[in-house]
């Protein structure tokens, strides 16, 4: 397939205090969130200065990955478009098109199938396209990417980092909890055409990093960042509940990493380095969370090649699980579920 152009497709996240609001209001709009819940969300951002740190890991991944491609010869421009804040998606392909692209590559910043994580990025590039009308050009998303060794090898190393500060002394009662956020149960239920395509692809990831980084250790899947009324049923249980359980059953320290997230957004920040850290602190428990992907090196170079492998159409390699994956994603892939608007995931 030829194309002219790579666009790095993100969530987007406030960069000033005044920003949050009205982000808030793109998120939700249309999605009947109680107004509590969005105070308690702004509260968040707020805390961190109004600023989330998503934007700016998309601009060092960006430059990462142009440099990458430079070195290996591969001649795009990158453009850059977030859902729901500046730079908006529909603005970027604006540009794209003044600027005569016609066909481009999306790289989406989240590895996995569901409707929030995958589906939902392609009917906001569908959305933005018709907004923009005949001359939009053309957006076809990479696939999915949570088996590939340029997303698993870092994260094997960080959570090789994270438990050499530990007491070695009491490894034997350390456990490793990988964290994703959680989504309902009927969104998780209809991730892809089989059903259950995130949750396996997440427990997929999670084996290959606790067998890369410490395979004589105990590990489990858990879920964080939930939201939504308590009467619809989520994915279980929370990275909290489960950390007092892990307590009750005499574990003393736990290695939290959070390979649901390319990099550190608010809700690594939040959910993980201050709720949960202040949980195990409460329960006794040793915490160290571990580094997420990032702009590290070998997963900017995954980029690159999944960009190849696009341009020369090999189709999927370089893979280091079996759970099925394909280079388009079919039209029935990951429909919304029915259910309640409020149930939506919250911001990142």
């Amino acid at each position: 397939m030829r194309y002219d152009a790579f666009v790095l497709v993100s969530f987007g996240g406030p960069e000033r205090p005044e920003d949050v609001q009205p982000f808030l209001a793109n998120v939700t709009r249309g999605r009947g969130v109680p107004p509590e819940r969005l105070a308690e969300v702004a509260e968040h951002y707020l805390s961190v200065g109004g600023v989330s740190p998503i934007n700016d890991q998309c601009r060092r991944l960006l430059r990462g990955i142009g440099n990458e491609l430079a070195a290996h010869g591969v001649d795009l421009p990158l453009y850059w478009g977030n859902r729901n804040w500046h730079p908006l998606l529909s603005d970027t392909l604006r540009r794209m098109s003044a600027d005569g692209v016609r066909r481009a590559l999306a790289f989406v910043t989240s590895p996995y199938g569901s409707y929030s994580s995958c589906r939902q990025y392609l009917d906001d590039i569908a959305t933005a396209r018709a907004a923009l009308g005949p001359e939009a050009p053309v957006v076809d998303k990479i696939r999915h990417y949570g088996d590939d060794p340029g997303f698993v090898r870092p994260q094997v190393d960080a959570v090789r980092t994270a438990l050499a500060t530990l007491d070695p002394a009491r490894r034997a009662s350390t456990r490793l909890v990988f964290t994703a956020h959680s989504v309902p149960v009927s969104m998780a239920a209809t991730a892809g055409p089989q059903g259950g395509r995130y949750e396996a692809q997440l427990r997929e990831t999670a084996a290959l990093v606790a067998a890369g980084a410490a395979p004589d250790l105990g590990w489990d899947l858990v879920w964080q960042s939930r939201s939504g009324p308590p009467s619809v049923p989520w994915l279980e249980p929370d990275v909290n509940d489960h950390l007092a359980a892990l307590a009750d059953a005499g574990v003393t320290g736990v290695v939290v990493s959070p390979i649901g997230f390319i990099s550190d957004h608010l809700e690594v920040v939040w959910d993980l380095d201050t709720e949960a850290a202040a949980t195990a602190k409460r329960l006794g428990l040793d915490f160290v969370r571990a580094a997420t992907a990032a702009t590290d090196p070998r997963f900017v170079a995954m980029v690159r090649r999944l960009v190849v492998e696009r341009l020369t159409g090999s189709g999927p390699r370089d893979r280091l699980g079996a759970t099925e994956v394909w280079d388009t994603c079919p039209t029935h892939c990951c429909p919304a579920p029915r259910r309640d608007r409020r149930t939506q995931p919250r911001p990142a």
